[in-house]
């Protein structure tokens, strides 16, 4: 996106100034803020999220499943009937250069045999070492750039049998434009 200021000099219009930015996801929980720099390489996956994120989709919902090594996911619950809403559903966008690595965000689903994301669930690996066994399996469409911190407190607090915290984490995500200059400083550092 590029905003252009405009002024006025004698009735004529001058461009002052062009600032490229890029859309981010922010979530805000109550262990911090996480940034999300959302891939072009996925770019149903990259629409859909801003999209829920816009309309407010996560905003009363949690971090549900937190596991130490593998993943903080978070928005729609797990049931045991699956995701069987189709607007909800995405077919997958798997990009081979696109892996679970430290900090990666992916689209969560159930065992559909086609691998359609339900993209009302996102999780981010907290492994260091990453979790080669799902890349192929599950959508990767985004990347930490600031917080993994906040991810590492998430996957560390209580929680009951099923991995959900015992005190709810909960989210609040927006899309923020941070202009392309200032994306070089962010990284997955704190």
């Amino acid at each position: 996106m590029s905003i252009i200021l405009f002024f006025s000099l004698a009735g004529k219009s001058f461009a002052q100034s062009t600032i490229n930015t890029i859309p981010v996801g922010q979530i805000i929980t109550p262990y911090g803020e996480i940034l999300i720099r959302l891939d072009d390489r996925t770019p149903k996956h990259k629409e859909s999220f801003i999209e829920l994120a816009n309309a407010g989709y996560w905003d009363s919902l949690t971090f549900n499943r937190v596991i130490p090594n593998f993943v903080a996911q978070g928005g729609c619950p797990d049931t045991e009937e699956g995701f069987t809403d189709p607007e909800y559903l995405l077919k997958p966008e798997f990009v081979p250069e696109l892996k679970h690595v430290y900090g990666a965000v992916g689209a969560g689903r159930d065992d559909n045999p086609n691998k359609l994301s339900a993209r009302c669930q996102f999780y981010i690996v907290q492994n260091p070492e990453g979790i080669p066994r799902l890349d192929g399996d599950y959508t990767i469409f985004g990347h930490v750039i600031k917080g993994m911190s906040v991810v590492e407190q998430i996957v560390r607090v209580k929680r009951d049998s099923k991995d959900q915290p015992i005190k709810p984490v909960t989210l609040s995500v927006k899309i923020i434009e941070i202009p392309v200059t200032q994306m070089e400083n962010l990284s997955i550092n704190p």
